[in-house]
C-alpha cells in the first residue's frame, strides 16, 4: 500500500527548523526576538498590534526590528526626524532638556507605544530624547514609508488618529495628577502601582525592576527628590513597599491601591 504520507521538501523542513530556532533564540539582553508581528508572542492591543491581517503583513517588509542594553539612546531631541519607532518589549524614558543643560522626564513609555509619531506628521525635530530603561526591542520604520503606508491603509491611518488622541488625553492625566492630586503620598502611591503592573508575584509579594532614581520619581509625579525619599521611607515603615537596590517589592498592594485612590 502507498504510504499516505506525504514527505516534507528539504527546503520546507530547513525553513521551518530555521524559523522555530529563532523563535527560541534570545538576544545578548535576554529578550526573545519577535521579529514577525504576526507570530510575536508578546502581541497587545496597542497601536500596531491592533492593526488588521493585511495591514500587519504590509508593515513586516519596511519594519527593522532591533535590541537595545539598558541606557541606550534611541532619539535625541533636535535631530531631524527620520522616523518612527514601535517599542515591542521594554521601558523606556522620554525626557526634555532646557537651555541650561537640565533634563526633565516627561513620562516611561511601555511596551506598544509609538515614539516619534507627532515629529513625523507634522515634519519637525524631534522633540524629546528617549533613553531605555532596560533592554528593549523596538521596531524602526523609515519617515517616507510610514507616511506610504498609512495613506494605503484606512484602519492604520485611524489607529494613528487613536494614539496620537490617547497621548493627548494622557498628558491631560499627568496634568491633573500633579496639579490636584491631595498629597505627594497619593502621587507617589499611584505612580507605584502603574509600575508594578509587570512585577512577579513572589513570597506572596510583587518583585519588579525600579531602575528609576529618587530624582526621575520626583520629575515624574512633580515634587522634590527629598519628597520621595521620605515618602518612601514611610510606606516602608507602613510595611506598603520597599527599595532593595534596583528592585521594587510591593509587600501591600490592596493597600497602595487605596492610597494611590483617595
Amino acid at each position: 500500500m502507498a504510504n499516505s504520507m506525504v514527505a516534507e521538501r528539504p527546503e520546507v523542513s530547513s525553513l521551518r527548523q530555521s524559523t522555530e530556532l529563532r523563535s527560541r533564540t534570545r538576544t545578548p539582553y535576554g529578550l526573545p526576538i519577535e521579529d514577525d508581528c504576526r507570530s510575536c508572542r508578546v502581541r497587545s492591543t496597542e497601536f500596531f498590534c491592533g492593526f488588521s491581517e493585511p495591514s500587519r503583513a504590509a508593515l513586516r517588509p519596511i519594519m527593522h526590528v532591533s535590541t537595545y542594553p539598558e541606557g541606550a539612546l534611541i532619539v535625541m531631541e533636535g535631530e531631524a526626524a527620520r522616523g518612527i519607532h514601535l517599542l515591542c518589549q521594554g521601558r523606556a524614558k522620554l525626557l526634555t532638556t532646557n537651555s541650561e543643560g537640565k533634563t526633565f522626564i516627561l513620562k516611561i513609555a511601555n511596551a506598544g507605544e509609538v515614539i516619534g509619531l507627532n515629529p513625523i506628521l507634522t515634519g519637525m525635530p524631534y522633540d524629546i530624547t528617549v533613553e531605555t530603561l532596560q533592554p528593549c526591542q523596538l521596531a524602526f520604520i523609515p519617515r517616507d514609508e510610514f507616511l506610504k503606508f498609512i495613506k494605503e491603509h484606512s484602519d492604520a491611518s485611524f489607529q494613528v488618529a487613536q494614539h496620537l488622541g490617547r497621548d493627548c488625553q494622557m498628558a491631560y492625566d499627568v496634568i491633573r495628577s500633579i496639579g490636584l492630586s491631595n498629597s505627594a503620598a497619593e502621587k507617589l502611591a499611584r505612580f507605584l502601582v502603574e509600575w508594578a503592573g509587570d512585577g512577579s508575584p513572589s513570597g506572596g509579594f510583587l518583585r519588579v525592576k525600579l531602575t528609576l532614581t529618587h530624582e526621575e520619581m520626583a520629575q515624574l509625579i512633580g515634587c522634590s527628590r527629598e519628597t520621595v525619599s521620605r515618602t518612601l521611607s514611610e510606606f516602608k515603615r507602613q510595611r506598603l513597599v520597599e527599595v532593595n537596590g534596583s528592585t521594587l517589592v510591593v509587600r501591600d498592594l490592596a493597600a497602595l491601591e487605596d492610597l494611590a485612590a483617595n
